[in-house]
């Protein structure tokens, strides 16, 4: 999604209609060059002004913003031809309303998006009317502290409203140290479900803002703009056209340099200058075609060959053998290998793990390692195997164990330690010294030292285990092939 850009015209038409069509056609000059990485919008302000200031102040030339309100009033033709020229320029409409009245007539003239100034966030009579708008929302929060925050983002989540908030300081032009631009991740995380954005009120030459607020996340963005000119100049933080271009080309370099936010994908020069430094396989001694791959068969060694196999291809997960011979010293290229993969044997066995966990609702300690049996290899895991977590192991232990349906676990004995087995979720057959019984969810049993014990289930079982402590090299299989296997376990501890 592209970040939205809104140009808050705010009172700068001076109330001449010419102007302010002036200010929305020079701008849609300016942003031509930046509408494949922004989207762009025009903002106006509406305020009944003959209800919205009270009746003993109207007219009154020393009160500032009742001055400048009465100044530039523009009439309900006015703000609609206005609105005509952003549709024209390819502008988005958004509007501010202070009344509710105004919000009537943001209805009336079809505006795309309603904007909530920060001093009326908690004016919950007007919300109540803004609620009713079938219109997207964004919300400033300029001054607010969290609990008023929290209560609109639950107000209008409530009512089911499409909400965008702001981080924005209420001070015109904000100097840059207390622009709290850190705010806009902290209403992230606070938010997740809400979309975040910036609006700015830093020196109009600032172009260092848009920068941080990117990197940030925001992806909203609110700018005063103005057209100076020999009539009418400038206020102290509204841009120009020439300072809103040095501000959109620092957000596309921003953008440019942030990324992508999925993994990126690198160079081929930056794959190449990365595999130059990595170690190469190198065989120990003569290999002959047909050789699995072992690490006594192999070291590692800089700097590789071209097309060599690297340390970083050897893992647990991978399995290499050999389609042609290799001498003693020789680099192992891939073309002489065939490797086959195993981490998806993991990653399924995981999912489904977690899967029967929460079907049993068992719930687990945080960051408990998972110990994955696998007695005849990964790709056998769905036949032949037994997942464990071991929640304490001291002079006692507790685990907790889950089989998958259609799993075997190959008949086992321990001589230092005695189990007891509780059934939490499914059924299985266990077998004590070669007699079967089916346990269910509830039953309890022992197994003493000593006793052959073997488990089978086609639902699928979790029960938990209450032993003595475990010791390494204390389970003994009664087929040898699986002490055999020296890699039949796989360890991992981020996994829930």
């Amino acid at each position: 999604m592209k970040p939205l850009v809104i140009f808050e015209m705010a009172n700068n038409h001076m109330g001449d209609i010419a102007h302010g069509m002036t200010i929305i056609k020079a701008f849609a000059d300016t942003v031509a060059p930046y509408r494949t990485t922004f989207n762009f919008a025009f903002k106006l302000q509406y305020r009944d002004l003959d209800t919205f200031i009270r009746p003993d102040y109207r007219g009154r030339s020393d009160i500032k913003y009742v001055k400048r309100f009465e100044e530039t009033r523009l009439s309900d033709a006015d703000f609609r031809r206005l609105i005509a020229t952003m549709r024209e320029h390819g502008f988005l409409t958004v509007c501010t309303p202070f009344d509710e009245v105004s919000v009537g007539r943001i209805e009336a003239h079809g505006i795309d998006i309603i904007k909530i100034a920060s001093c009326a966030l908690t004016d919950w009579p007007l919300l109540e009317r803004i609620a009713l708008a079938k219109l997207p929302i964004i919300a400033s929060t300029a001054a607010s502290g969290v609990e008023d925050i929290d209560a609109v983002v639950s107000f209008f989540q409530h009512r089911q409203k499409q909400l965008t908030l702001m981080h924005c300081v209420g001070e015109y032009p904000t100097p840059d140290e207390r622009l709290a631009i850190r705010q806009i991740e902290l209403l992230r995380q606070r938010y997740p479900d809400v979309r975040i954005g910036f609006s700015t009120h830093e020196q109009p030459d600032n172009t260092v803002a848009i920068m941080l607020a990117l990197a940030n996340g925001a992806t909203v963005f609110e700018k005063h703009v103005g057209l100076p000119s020999e009539r009418y100049a400038n206020n102290a933080y509204s841009a120009s056209p020439e300072q809103i271009a040095a501000w959109l080309a620092a957000g596309r370099r921003a953008l440019d340099m942030l990324g992508p936010t999925e993994r990126y994908e690198p160079t081929e020069a930056e794959r190449e200058g990365l595999t130059a430094l990595k170690r190469g396989v190198f065989a120990r001694r003569d290999l002959p075609a047909g050789t699995i791959l072992s690490a006594s068969d192999v070291f590692f060694a800089f700097p590789p060959d071209p097309g060599q196999v690297t340390a970083n291809d050897w893992s647990k997960y991978v399995s290499h053998t050999l389609n042609q011979p290799v001498v003693a010293n020789a680099p192992i290229k891939k073309q002489q290998t065939t490797a086959q993969h195993h981490r998806q044997h993991v990653m399924a066995a995981v999912k489904a793990v977690r899967t029967l966990l929460r079907e049993g609702n068992v719930i687990l300690p945080g960051l408990s390692e998972l110990e994955i049996s696998h007695h005849y290899g990964l790709e056998n895991f769905h036949r032949f195997g037994l997942t464990m977590i071991t929640i304490v192991n001291r002079e006692y232990c507790k685990k907790v164990l889950v089989m998958l349906p259609g799993q075997t676990h190959p008949e086992q004995y321990h001589q230092q330690k005695e189990e007891t087995f509780v059934v939490l979720h499914g059924t299985m057959i266990l077998k004590l010294d070669g007699a079967a019984q089916k346990v269910k969810p509830g039953d309890v049993v022992t197994v003493e030292r000593g006793v052959r014990h073997e488990f089978h289930t086609e639902s699928g079982v979790v029960f938990e285990e209450i032993s003595s402590t475990h010791i390494r090299d204390d389970s003994f299989y009664t087929d040898p092939a699986i002490a055999a296997n020296a890699q039949r376990k796989t360890h991992l501890a981020y996994w829930m």
